[in-house]
């Protein structure tokens, strides 16, 4: 039973009829949450501007040659480096320097001048810090004390979220290949909305990066799933716009983070509205049925029947028989269960040299794309200017990419337009390199670029995996790909850090990937216009299709006992 009888189901019911917009639009308005909670800590854990917190009550401050009478009115005047320092008069009299990270206390009482010569005495700040709440009033940071010798807590908070992503994106494509895809969806998207809003309501940090961390896990787990779910139920015709577009609704959950972070400013109000956006889709979820393909795929065709049955009555499309057309025997001595179903794993990805060097060459587009995207975002708030407007930008920038990878698409193939956006995204990355640092407005708009790039090379690659590997295997690939991007994602910001180095250094390590995964790109079979594979067979016979083509060149030795290798 290939996959060319199954698209015929499509052809019968409708490829994007009633029905499937109404799943399409269901599982994809709980994407947003994805792109909500991937983001979220953005401005949770903003580094404020602080200060050591004087040991008793200040009667007098002191910043430079100015004067003031309350803390709270320095931070206009206070730098972002730590070299400077303020000066505060206790009402006890004592003198006092306060610094980022430790305190001083003069000697000598009777001089209240900025710089001061004499002997002082240092001490930890174990009255806790002050910090600026001009733009937050509370942040994760403020709430217990990221700051200094504990900052490295906070730069652990993103890191350690990414590698939950990692763990659910290979658990939940396993177990969506192994129990279905609609149990996944369920379980996943109630656990946003649980974990999310148990997010607000932690106690300490390390309560906080365990709900963060099975976040990570459940969120990484639907967005794994809803690709390729969206990909079954939707026919050839339609398949293409749907999957790519499904991107846009992470990049409105990016915006949304950028608009609520700007309308709250404390961290757990914040949290709470995050986690609340998409809980209507808890109302509509029990209606999502598993597909169809996966049911045929388990040999469970009275379930499949049903599946396809109320898909046409949505539609208003004719009556679709599976055993009339896919000639299954569906009331045979195995009843609804087969006689004995394979159950594949990563293994499988190496399933013989072509699929392994193919699933090489996927997993490292993933690397690249991954790193690539977390990088622009990440050195984005070095754009300068407003740092909300900033975040919304780089989430509105995504929704024209998947636009013109949908375009392009259908015209040049998938195979061409990520090469493309690959290539593109490294020559964006070479020409920040070559911009003076002076000219912000063109540094920007070719950080932009470069976003649009990656982010098309990103969006395309859900829909190229999930083309290029047969139905009963095809989430776990979706799944192993997403995990080993998130290794890109967890090492971004430590290559960020690299620019201390040399300013350059991301784009230069990302550029350097990008030409290299494109070029290798250039390997992989095309799959414009052709159906999903169900089995092995039909897998390996797109390397033979794509070798064909180019033996009108090169003419070679026969290339059909390729496809005869393989077996279902």
């Amino acid at each position: 039973m290939g996959s060319r009888n199954l698209e015929l189901i499509f052809d019968r019911v409708g490829h994007f009829g009633r029905y499937q917009i109404f799943i399409y639009f269901t599982c994809a308005f709980q994407n947003i949450s994805c792109g909500i909670h991937y983001l979220a800590s953005v401005f949770m854990t903003v580094f404020p501007k602080h200060t050591c917190r004087p040991p008793g009550n200040v009667s007098r401050i002191l910043f430079h040659n100015i004067s003031l009478w309350r803390l709270d009115d320095v931070w206009t005047l206070f730098p972002t480096g730590r070299d400077d320092y303020v000066v505060v008069q206790l009402q006890d009299g004592e003198v006092w320097e306060l610094t980022g990270c430790y305190r001083f206390r003069r000697d000598n009482n009777s001089s209240l001048d900025y710089d001061y010569i004499g002997h002082k005495s240092g001490f930890p700040c174990l009255d806790g810090f002050i910090y600026d709440k001009s733009k937050w009033d509370n942040t994760v940071v403020t709430q217990w004390n990221l700051v200094c010798n504990r900052e490295w807590f906070a730069k652990l908070i993103q890191p350690t979220f990414m590698v939950g992503v990692l763990l659910g994106a290979l658990a939940f494509g396993y177990l969506s290949d192994r129990v279905g895809r609609r149990p996944v969806l369920w379980s996943t998207s109630i656990g946003m909305d649980l974990f999310g809003i148990a997010t607000a309501f932690t106690f300490d940090y390390y309560s906080f990066m365990l709900a963060r961390f099975l976040l990570a896990v459940v969120a990484s787990g639907y967005l794994v799933v809803v690709f390729v779910y969206v990909t079954e139920f939707i026919g050839m015709k339609a398949r293409t716009w749907a999957s790519i577009q499904i991107h846009s609704f992470f990049a409105i959950g990016t915006m949304v983070v950028a608009l609520t972070g700007y309308l709250v400013r404390t961290w757990r109000i914040y949290q709470i509205i995050l986690s609340t956006v998409t809980l209507p889709f808890a109302l509509c979820c029990w209606m999502v049925p598993e597909t169809p393909f996966w049911l045929l795929s388990e040999g469970r065709y009275e379930e499949a029947q049903v599946v396809v049955d109320q898909m046409a009555k949505w539609n208003r499309a004719s009556p679709c028989n599976l055993s009339e057309l896919l000639s299954l025997d569906l009331y045979g001595a195995g009843g609804d269960k087969p006689s004995e179903v394979k159950k594949y794993n990563l293994v499988d990805l190496f399933y013989d040299w072509n699929i392994g060097t193919r699933t090489l060459i996927v997993w490292l587009v993933w690397f690249t794309g991954c790193l690539g995207f977390y990088c622009f975002s990440l050195n984005s708030v070095n754009l300068g200017g407003n740092e909300y407007l900033n975040l919304f930008l780089m989430g509105a920038v995504e929704i024209p990419a998947y636009i013109f990878i949908c375009l392009g698409m259908d015209i040049v193939g998938r195979r061409n337009i990520l090469v493309l956006s690959l290539i593109s995204g490294a020559l964006c990355c070479g020409v920040i390199m070559l911009i003076p640092k002076n000219y912000y407005i063109w540094s920007v708009v070719a950080t932009m670029a470069g976003k649009f790039a990656i982010g098309s090379a990103f969006g395309l690659i859900y829909l190229y995996t999930a083309e290029l590997y047969p139905t009963m295997i095809r989430t776990q690939a979706v799944g192993s790909g997403s995990m080993v991007c998130r290794v890109g994602s967890i090492i971004a910001p430590f290559c960020i850090y690299l620019s201390s180095v040399w300013i350059f250094m991301p784009q230069l390590f990302t550029g350097t990937l990008a030409f290299v995964s494109g070029l290798l790109t250039l390997k992989l079979p095309e799959t414009l216009g052709k159906p999903l594979a169900t089995t092995w067979k039909e897998a390996t016979e797109l390397d033979v299709e794509k070798d064909s083509s180019s033996s009108k060149l090169f003419p070679t030795t026969s290339q059909s006992d390729v496809g005869e290798n393989g077996s279902d």
